[in-house]
């Protein structure tokens, strides 16, 4: 691992992506950790999500489906590992069936690991919030698959649903 000057620890070819949003951190935090407001944002455009259960809180778990219209239903497991209220977050991601069974083959890309860590830092930056998404998964199968577009369109949609809503 190589420790990048943003305070993550990233392999070289990791995803890591950069956001200038327009909101103060703590609203940027809400919107990560409050699942009505996650419903909002947290899938590709064109898609939806939902959550079977979330408990966002360290130890807590989730499982959630992103319904790809013409592919079907993407399932994923997580476990919060740490969060830091207004400054990070970090969560597993785990392909999974509907039932929260662990995936090996979810008809991704062989090269795309089974479990990935995200970590999001979120930094007040001049009146705005600088936030850091981190996924220790190949940049390169992500571009391939959709995964690193998908992340592209998420933030997209975050920062609409930040000048929209309150939380």
């Amino acid at each position: 691992m190589t420790e990048d000057t943003n305070g993550i620890n990233a392999a070289p070819g990791d995803i890591v992506i950069t956001r200038l949003i327009d909101a103060p951190a703590e609203l940027v935090f809400a919107a990560w950790t409050n699942v009505s407001h996650l419903q909002k944002w947290f899938a590709p455009e064109g898609c939806s999500i939902k959550f079977m259960h979330a408990d966002i809180r360290e130890g807590g778990t989730f499982h959630s489906c992103v319904t790809v219209p013409g592919y079907g239903d993407c399932w994923c497991l997580g476990e919060y590992l740490e969060i830091v209220p207004d400054k990070k977050i970090v969560y597993t991601m785990i392909n999974a069936d509907q039932h929260g069974n662990k995936v090996a083959d979810a008809g991704k890309d062989s090269e795309w690991p089974l479990e990935t860590t995200v970590t999001i830092l979120i930094k007040p930056f001049n009146g705005k919030t600088k936030l850091i998404l981190h996924q220790n998964a190949p940049e390169a199968v992500a571009k391939r698959t959709g995964a690193y577009p998908s992340w592209l369109q998420m933030l997209d949609n975050l920062e609409k649903s930040l000048s929209q809503d309150s939380i």
